[in-house]
């Protein structure tokens, strides 16, 4: 829920008639204090899986916003961890709030398209939270290519992708309604602002990462529980470039 330190309804809305980097830069200051901003159980959560994946030398937060995913990479990586985000008011507050205390690893904070990568084979892993509503689903090969680019051979791309509500519920309507509204709002207001929340199916997902090379693992997040089913609530996606591709 929105905080009254949080983001006034007029903020807001000055925020959604924007670009989707010049409403980030706006929301900047208040990132943190709005229910945007991923949860720390699920930064928990996602530190605890793929801790025992490494260990780690670099890592990149892709799309890293105020920088809670790079200082989930801090207690991973042992030299560097480097945030990028096309927003400048996200870094400049990522950049003033993640310091780091001196016994760490190296942090630094690059202004970038995530569709443009200025990285080649610098990583050995990956994170990214909360992002990729950003990306039209024809944009996804693309996204993973570039991190694909940027990551070593061996290295990891990990997120945490949960599983959809169910056809009928309150968060069914409530995700459909809104996704409807923002293709209403971009159909008729420009600069479109995008944002989706039903553009990343996991199926889809899978492919597309296996498409760009990775091989693809699934692992469930059992501090989120399960559905009715017997599936996982919250999945993480462990996305591995192979260990024999020849470097640039």
């Amino acid at each position: 829920m929105f905080t009254p330190q949080g983001p006034t309804l007029r903020e807001l809305a000055v925020q959604a008639l924007s670009s989707t980097m010049r409403g980030y830069d706006l929301l900047a200051p208040k990132f943190d204090l709005t229910p945007y901003r991923t949860p720390d159980r699920v930064l928990a959560a996602v530190a605890d899986a793929v801790r025992p994946l490494g260990p780690f030398g670099s890592g990149l937060d892709v799309c890293c916003g105020t920088g809670a995913g790079a200082e989930v990479l801090r207690g991973l990586c042992r030299e560097r961890v480097t945030g990028v985000d096309f927003s400048a008011g996200m870094l400049d507050v990522a950049r003033a709030a993640h310091t780091g205390d001196g016994t760490g690893p190296a942090m630094d904070w690059v202004r970038a398209d995530a569709l443009a990568l200025p990285f080649a084979q610098a990583f050995d892993l990956a994170l990214s939270f909360g992002a990729f509503g950003h990306f039209l689903p024809e944009e996804r090969p693309v996204l993973f290519g570039q991190v694909h680019a940027a990551l070593r051979p061996g290295g990891l791309f990990a997120f945490p992708v949960g599983a959809p509500p169910a056809v009928g519920s309150g968060a069914y309507w409530s995700l459909m309604g809104f996704d409807l509204a923002m293709r209403a709002r971009n159909a008729l207001w420009r600069p479109p602002f995008v944002m989706y929340y039903r553009t990343f199916p996991l199926a889809g997902v899978v492919d597309d990462l296996v498409v760009t090379g990775f091989t693809v693992r699934l692992l469930p997040l059992e501090e989120f529980g399960r559905r009715p089913d017997g599936s996982p609530r919250v999945r993480l996606v462990v996305a591995a470039r192979g260990q024999h591709e020849a470097r640039g």
